[in-house]
């Protein structure tokens, strides 16, 4: 009985071995497509995730990993019972806490008002405008809001002082840097970032708005009970992944607006392994410090996504 109950699985392994075989003999060339963005993981994302056992070493450039001495968590201590710690765990929550408050919601609303526009010339336009600033560099757009504000030349200074108000240095004053920080990211990012909400209100049954307005339901009801739950899985989804990047902050736009004067509002984890690691050279506590940001955020993910699960049955796996 157990030889033909084996003989049975070993049929069956074999058929669905051979089923997969012709599934990717079928599918060859897509498979083939993917290949670049396989590689791409593989070799940018995957491979380079043994060099963080550098953060319990005291590596050595010209020893190499293999060979320099083991520290254990030296690094991790030496960080956290340092001064800066929990004024850049400070910082990075903040600007993120805000990002979520503000930058998060700011592509939804702005596609909520493109799905109510009715003519189509203008709604191309408004698109077009809102997208244009996600395809300037970064470098480009920090420099623009760096002129804007700037004291002497800076156009807000300029309309400040028609209303008697004498100029103000923005870029040197920490008070204003989360401000400056969170409009010029809403200000590059919430034209692209509408494409995706857009597409999942172009899938709603229309259907569902004809019997909303057939109930007497106004436009604004509409959105309510009609749009907004039928996007909701993809808010959810976006979501758990902003929230696994609540450490990682925007760096480049950070580095490029930031200065010494700032750095207590604006210095981050990713900013601080940026001068620890690649201008001081003190690889393995950069290291240490950007294992700590990774784990953080790989847990706040998983988290997200279980209690998202067990609340609304929508997650990402």
């Amino acid at each position: 009985m157990r030889k033909r109950h084996a003989i049975g699985c070993d049929q069956e392994e074999g058929d669905k071995l051979k089923q997969t075989l012709r599934l990717i003999k079928r599918d060859r060339l897509l498979l083939f497509m993917l290949l670049p963005g396989i590689l791409y993981f593989l070799v940018f994302k995957y491979a380079p995730m043994y060099g963080v056992v550098i953060a319990f070493q005291r590596y050595n450039l010209y020893k190499g990993i293999f060979h320099s001495e083991w520290v254990g968590l030296k690094y991790f201590i030496e960080f956290f019972q340092g001064p800066d710690a929990w004024r850049l765990i400070r910082n990075t929550l903040l600007l993120n806490v805000y990002q979520l408050l503000f930058a998060f919601p700011a592509p939804i609303l702005l596609a909520l008002a493109f799905n109510e526009l009715r003519k189509a010339w203008f709604k191309k336009i408004s698109q077009t405008i809102s997208f244009l600033p996600h395809f300037i560099s970064t470098v480009v757009i920090a420099g623009l809001v760096v002129n804007f504000l700037s004291p002497s030349t800076g156009l807000a200074n300029k309309l400040l002082g028609l209303f008697g108000v004498s100029p103000i240095s923005f870029m040197m004053m920490p008070d204003y840097f989360r401000t400056i920080f969170i409009s010029m990211g809403i200000w590059k990012s919430v034209g692209w970032g509408t494409i995706i909400y857009l597409a999942a209100m172009a899938g709603i049954n229309p259907e569902l708005y004809e019997a909303a307005s057939i109930d007497g339901a106004s436009k604004l009801k509409k959105v309510w009970y009609v749009t907004l739950p039928g996007i909701m899985p993809v808010i959810i989804i976006l979501f758990i992944l902003q929230l696994g990047d609540i450490l990682s902050v925007g760096a480049e736009s950070i580095i490029l607006l930031y200065n010494p004067v700032t750095y207590e509002t604006a210095d981050v984890l990713s900013t601080y392994v940026y001068r620890r690691g690649l201008i001081s050279g003190e690889f393995s506590f950069a290291a240490a410090v950007d294992l700590f940001n990774s784990v953080v955020g790989l847990i706040l993910v998983f988290a997200a996504n279980k209690i998202s699960k067990k609340a609304t049955e929508t997650s990402i796996w």
